[in-house]
């Protein structure tokens, strides 16, 4: 089993979203994810989307990376909007990869919907392709 750590600045929204999917979605590939400040819980309309798509667990939550910092992850996944706000740093020698999507918290349910079809669509399949190339 590969493990993916996908990290964001409140890991309240994208990151929990990408975690769902990752899990929900990518055989032989474990989710986590976390953020530098986070806000405590997840956003009800990320928490929606996620049960509106079948993929809602209860193991999901809004933490911090001190959380889980000394766990080993194969891959980070930063899903900050890079032009918005500051990445988050992971501190290990891990393999890194950047996918941005625009904060959907605040906003309409709709973005939340975009938001989980974005990550499906764009993300899901560079992790894939990353653990392709690793021989996985």
């Amino acid at each position: 089993m590969k493990k993916v750590l996908i990290m964001c600045t409140g890991n309240s929204c994208r990151s929990i979203i990408a975690e769902a999917l990752v899990n929900a979605k990518l055989e032989g590939i474990e989710a986590k994810s976390a953020g530098t400040k986070p806000a405590g819980k997840v956003n009800p309309n990320a928490k929606k989307v996620l049960k509106e798509y079948g993929i809602w667990n209860n193991k999901y939550y809004s933490k911090h990376l001190d959380d889980i910092i000394n766990e080993d992850f194969d891959l980070v996944v930063t899903v900050c909007d890079k032009a918005k706000e500051t990445c988050p740093v992971f501190p290990k020698h891990v393999p890194k990869i950047h996918t941005g999507f625009e904060d959907p918290d605040g906003k309409d349910y709709r973005e939340f919907q975009k938001t989980y079809k974005e990550i499906e669509k764009k993300l899901l399949p560079k992790i894939r392709k990353f653990f392709e190339k690793e021989n996985f």
